[in-house]
């Protein structure tokens, strides 16, 4: 697993405190100020707070989160070589086989990161859909396995194609 630099932990961990110790005094002002006879509007700025607050938080979260991601490898330098060579004579194919290169290294970085942490994943389409990725988003949502990264990666990754997978 990757290691998040201790410093930039230390500062997620420092916004996290910080975030915490706000919405609690927040509370105790409102206490202070107002007492807690009134049940209905001490619930009322309860909510309003771990709503809030709530959604700093996760949002907070999910950036840990994504600290802790691993990129995948871009395309070695004889694969884009091949596919060089081999559309070097059709500029629409070269440039979308370097869409797809660059594609799939997105995809691999979900896929890999999905399968370390035991994620589900779905194929998203969007845009103008081809038939091929449409029955793959039938799918649905599927457990992260080894079966969906073949040869070290993502499958179903081709060219003009604005799908990708969510975790």
């Amino acid at each position: 697993m990757k290691q998040i630099p201790s410093k930039a932990w230390l500062n997620y961990i420092g916004k996290l405190r910080r975030l915490n110790t706000t919405v609690a005094n927040c509370m105790q002002a409102y206490v202070d100020q107002y007492g807690v006879s009134d049940s209905q509007k001490l619930i009322d700025v309860a909510y309003g707070l771990v709503t809030k607050y709530g959604e700093g938080s996760a949002a907070l979260a999910s950036e840990m989160y994504d600290a802790l991601a691993e990129p995948a490898e871009t395309a070695e330098y004889g694969e884009v070589a091949r596919m060089v060579n081999a559309t070097k004579n059709s500029t629409p194919q070269l440039k979308s086989g370097v869409s797809r290169l660059v594609k799939r290294a997105g995809a691999d970085t979900m896929l890999k990161n999905a399968l370390r942490d035991g994620a589900e994943f779905a194929w998203v389409p969007s845009g103008d859909t081809c038939a091929f990725c449409m029955t793959l988003a039938s799918r649905g949502w599927q457990r992260a396995s080894k079966k969906a990264i073949k040869n070290g990666h993502a499958e179903h990754i081709h060219a003009n194609c604005d799908c990708t997978y969510a975790i």
